[in-house]
């Protein structure tokens, strides 16, 4: 019995595909800055340098894109820094110490409206 065009193919590209993409090597952000910063040399064509790292072009200008965007967003003072684990507790402390307040606040005022209210409210 004779299978039909293709499907015999179809789980063994899938294989390849799957095998591919384990194997896949992924570039951290300081190899990315790397070859992007190669690449703004112009020391060699992008094609080359492309070719030498073992990446599509078009992931290459996607880096390149993105490390430009965010270059022009740190100038511009757009992004937010990130927050020390020493200001993260100073922040957290704070914002305790408000919510006490806070609560000790809503206490005296509920219990002066309770005196109020014992009083007879306003005598005026």
């Amino acid at each position: 019995m004779r299978q039909k065009s293709g499907t015999g193919k179809a789980p063994a590209q899938q294989v390849i595909k799957d095998i591919r993409r384990a194997t896949r090597k992924q570039y951290g952000a300081e190899e990315k800055i790397r070859i992007v910063l190669e690449g703004l040399r112009g020391e060699e064509s992008i094609a080359a340098l492309c070719r030498r790292e073992g990446i599509a072009e078009s992931l290459y200008y996607n880096w390149s894109k993105e490390f430009l965007e965010a270059g022009k967003k740190r100038l511009a003072g757009d992004t937010a820094r990130a927050a020390t684990s020493d200001e993260v507790k100073v922040l957290r402390k704070e914002a305790r110490d408000l919510k006490e307040v806070v609560a000790e606040q809503a206490l005296e005022l509920r219990l002066f409206k309770k005196s109020m209210i014992a009083d007879g409210g306003d005598d005026e």
